[in-house]
């Protein structure tokens, strides 16, 4: 409900501070002394149109605060979590407005969009005026609130279970044919991609493999051309030319032939033919490496048209050479999946078909429980209507199918609020149909029959009375007491019989401070009510007798 609101520099107001409590809440005083203000000021808060006139003159702006205290689960926390603030027990909504016109929305000292506001503002506050009454006067709420009043959320539960199962059926079935549409599309190329992939069958890790082979090989045959050189300094190809081992047989053959004694070249001898040993060896050595670890030109070929095939089909699909297995598994799956999708696509068409029929069975439940509770809510608004001088008005609920273009989880049906103010006439609008104090009155009447189902906590009545007095006047503040029960209900009258039925009092009074003008709200003692009845009842000159009659209307507020 709402707790407080606090007005600076408003209009005619410079700083006030109201509380309010439970139950009924009635706001009287002398026309022209500011009532309005309150309301527009309360309306500001709630994210309503802000206008540079609004500021007190001389301001440089005007703020209003109003705070909330919503019950348990109230829709305003769902509200709040969407937009990424964290909810608190108490719910401040404040509104500044520059003396040029713009205007700053807080909720909870943290800055918001006025939009929010006005959403939150929806959420906690109902407004019924004369002419611009929003809440019952929405036909957009018609349903929810035919629905609360017959306790219908069990079916209107199941009917939005079973459209949520039919949404998702749906969306299954249309993902389904778009893949397959898709997979059709590419056909041709998917079965020659997968043709191609199978045939080059990649391994995992198999490019490392080959390109450490590769590299291997390739040494391999830098090493085997280092060994054939150093073979071929040893033994050269042109015959012509002395290879060193001949060159040491020639040099051995040369110091054999020395005439005697030749014992000095003995040790040279010996150098030569161990010379003639260790060549013949380096040599057996060289040809033994040039055959145990010769190059391998056909393994080189073969793994490097490997590799490059790898590398050549990793490019054509646009992915690393590490991912052509995956690759090849996904354009598998998707083959299998073009292949069994008739299969697949049948199966969803039923489950659709099926969710369909559910949700046909559910809405139709719902639409049948909505004619009775509609029934049971014409009945009961019409034996509020005559005390409220209504007794030509009827109400009637117009439940028609909708457009299955418009279904959705609230059902299949349009739910509207009509009504007739005279015999004969055809029902309207409610809006369209009633003069001001009629819908007004009206509206009151609808109140008090779906008070019990209300989403929002607190109601405002501007003027609800208007034009009326006496004992529909009475009636008007019986019902209004009767919302109070189980709602906030905050009421602007000019009528002594509603004023005296509220738990709390409030007068607004404007008198001029310091040559200038402004507005004052008084919370009255019980005292003071009395006397302010008296002049709501005899005017100016407050009587004896309209003291009386004021306690009297006091006694039977009780």
């Amino acid at each position: 409900m709402l707790s407080s609101l606090a007005i600076r520099d408003v209009v005619l107001i410079e700083r006030l501070d109201l509380a309010f409590g439970p139950g009924l809440t009635t706001l009287t005083g002398e026309t022209g002394a500011g009532k309005s203000i309150l309301l527009d000021s309360l309306g500001l808060a709630l994210g309503q149109r802000a206008e540079s006139g609004m500021v007190r003159a001389g301001q440089p702006q005007a703020s209003v605060a109003a705070a909330f205290h919503p019950p348990t689960g109230h829709p305003a926390f769902d509200l709040l979590r969407e937009q990424g603030i964290e909810p608190e027990d108490d719910l401040v909504l404040r509104r500044v407005v520059q003396a040029d016109g713009r205007s700053r929305a807080f909720v909870n000292d943290q800055p918001v969009g006025v939009a929010l506001l006005r959403r939150l503002g929806a959420l906690l506050v109902e407004v019924q005026g004369q002419h611009d009454q929003v809440g019952l006067a929405d036909p957009a709420s018609h349903g929810g609130l035919l629905d609360a009043f017959g306790a219908l959320e069990p079916r209107r539960g199941a009917a939005a279970e079973a459209w949520s199962a039919w949404r998702t059926a749906t969306k299954r079935l249309a993902e389904a044919r778009a893949a397959i549409a898709a997979a059709q599309r590419e056909e041709e190329w998917l079965r020659h991609a997968v043709a191609e992939l199978k045939d080059l069958a990649a391994e995992e890790g198999e490019e490392d493999r080959l390109a450490t082979e590769r590299q291997r090989l390739q040494q391999g045959e830098r090493r085997a051309e280092a060994i054939a050189t150093a073979i071929g300094e040893l033994t050269p190809r042109d015959r012509r030319a002395a290879s060193p081992a001949r060159a040491l047989r020639e040099a051995a053959r040369a110091l054999e032939r020395l005439p005697p004694p030749n014992e000095d070249a003995q040790p040279a001898l010996v150098a030569l033919a161990a010379a003639q040993d260790a060549l013949a060896e380096a040599e057996s050595a060289l040809s033994r490496l040039l055959q145990e670890g010769g190059p391998d030109p056909r393994r080189l070929e073969v793994v490097e048209e490997r590799l490059f095939a790898l590398r050549a089909a990793a490019r054509k699909h646009s992915v690393p050479v590490v991912e052509l297995p995956a690759l090849a598994a996904d354009l598998r799956a998707r083959l299998e999946a073009l292949d069994a999708g008739s299969g697949r696509v049948a199966a969803l068409e039923r489950d659709e078909a099926a969710a369909r029929r559910a949700y046909l069975a559910a809405g139709a439940a719902l639409t049948e429980a909505r004619r009775e509770a509609a029934t049971r809510l014409e009945k009961a608004v019409a034996k509020e209507l005559p005390p409220l001088k209504l007794d030509r008005a009827r109400l009637a609920i117009d439940i028609a199918a909708r457009e299955e273009s418009a279904w959705g989880a609230d059902g299949q049906d349009r739910v509207a609020f009509l009504v007739s103010t005279n015999p004969g006439q055809t029902p309207g609008q409610l809006a369209k149909i009633a003069s001001g104090g009629e819908l007004s009155r009206l509206m009151l009447a609808l109140k008090v029959v779906l008070a019990r189902g209300s989403p929002v906590p607190t109601l405002v009545f501007d003027e609800v009375d208007s034009g009326i007095g006496g004992a529909t006047a009475a009636a008007v503040g019986e019902r209004l007491a009767r919302v109070a029960e189980r709602l906030q209900v905050l009421v602007v009258t000019h009528s002594p019989q509603v004023a005296a039925r509220g738990a709390a009092h409030l007068r607004v009074a404007k008198q001029v401070k310091g040559g200038r003008a402004e507005t004052r709200v008084e919370t009255l003692p019980e005292s003071e009510r009395r006397e302010e009845l008296a002049r709501m009842l005899a005017g100016e000159r407050v009587t004896d007798a309209a003291r009386a009659a004021a306690e009297s209307l006091l006694a039977d507020g009780r």
